[in-house]
């Protein structure tokens, strides 16, 4: 049974920083894209970035470039979502999911991924 723990969220200041972990459980991780998205209050749910199966990083939004960065420990099974010079913009329900993708895929659609977490909420206020 595939089963994603997303762990990690908080409270911030502008300008802080935090990590999200997402523990994955049921299947290997080497062999899947994980995606990271997030839901704000009466937005929909987009796609921020992924790590595909070679580690790479996907970017789909443009304001998280350079500031956010995923990074995956197969040992360990999880994803790390590295969130520095947070805005209140991030604020938002963080998920992760995982799907297995053509080699090297990635993808910034929830449609896309079949399995979940049960999300962490990121808040980000002064």
């Amino acid at each position: 049974q595939v089963q994603l723990v997303e762990s990690g969220g908080g409270l911030v200041q502008p300008g802080g920083s935090l990590r999200l972990s997402c523990a994955a459980s049921g299947f290997t991780l080497a062999y899947y894209a994980i995606g990271w998205f997030r839901q704000a209050p009466g937005k929909e749910r987009e796609g921020v970035l992924c790590i595909n199966n070679d580690a790479r990083n996907i970017y789909y939004v443009e304001s998280v470039k350079g500031r956010f960065t995923i990074s995956k420990d197969n040992a360990k099974n999880t994803v790390y979502l590295q969130m520095n010079s947070l805005e209140p913009e991030d604020t938002a329900v963080y998920y992760c999911a995982a799907e297995r993708f053509e080699p090297l895929f990635c993808s910034g659609s929830p449609n896309e991924y079949s399995s979940w977490g049960q999300g962490t909420q990121v808040t980000v206020s002064s």
